[in-house]
C-alpha cells in the first residue's frame, strides 16, 4: 500500500502509487514528477552597485598597509617575563587596569545590592 501526507487531516493516508510518488503535484493538474527546486531564471540584482569579478580586478592585489604580522610575531614570541596581554606597553596596561577596576567595582556593587535586598522592609 502507498501513503501520502494529507494536508487536511495532518496524517498519513492511503493513496495511489502515482500520488505517493509525486507528493508536490496536485491531483488533476496533469503534471508528473517533482517540481524543480531551483528557479529557471536568476533573481534580480538587489544591490545598487555592481560587484567586481575577480578576473576584472586584475592580478594586482591592493593591500591596506604594510604587513605587520612578522613584527607582531617577533614581539609576542619574545620570552621577557611579561604576560602576553601586556606586551604592547601602555595601551595594554590601561585596558587591563580599566577592566580590572570595572570588574571589582561591579562585584562590589552586586554585593551592596544584595545586602540592601536582604534587609526587611519597614512598614
Amino acid at each position: 500500500m502507498y501513503y501520502k501526507f494529507s494536508g487536511f487531516t495532518q496524517k498519513l493516508t492511503g493513496s495511489a502509487p502515482t500520488a505517493a510518488y509525486s507528493p508536490q503535484v496536485k491531483p488533476g493538474s496533469g503534471v508528473s514528477g517533482l517540481r524543480p527546486g531551483v528557479p529557471a531564471e536568476a533573481p534580480a540584482m538587489i544591490f545598487a552597485t555592481p560587484t567586481k569579478v575577480v578576473s576584472e580586478a586584475g592580478s594586482m592585489v591592493e593591500y591596506l598597509g604594510a604587513n605587520r604580522v612578522p613584527d607582531l610575531q617577533r614581539l609576542f614570541q619574545t620570552s621577557d617575563g611579561i604576560p602576553i596581554h601586556l606586551k604592547r606597553g601602555v595601551p595594554d596596561r590601561l585596558l587591563y587596569r580599566t577592566t580590572m577596576a570595572l570588574t571589582v567595582g561591579g562585584a562590589l556593587y552586586c554585593l551592596v545590592a544584595l545586602y540592601f535586598a536582604a534587609q526587611p522592609r519597614n512598614k
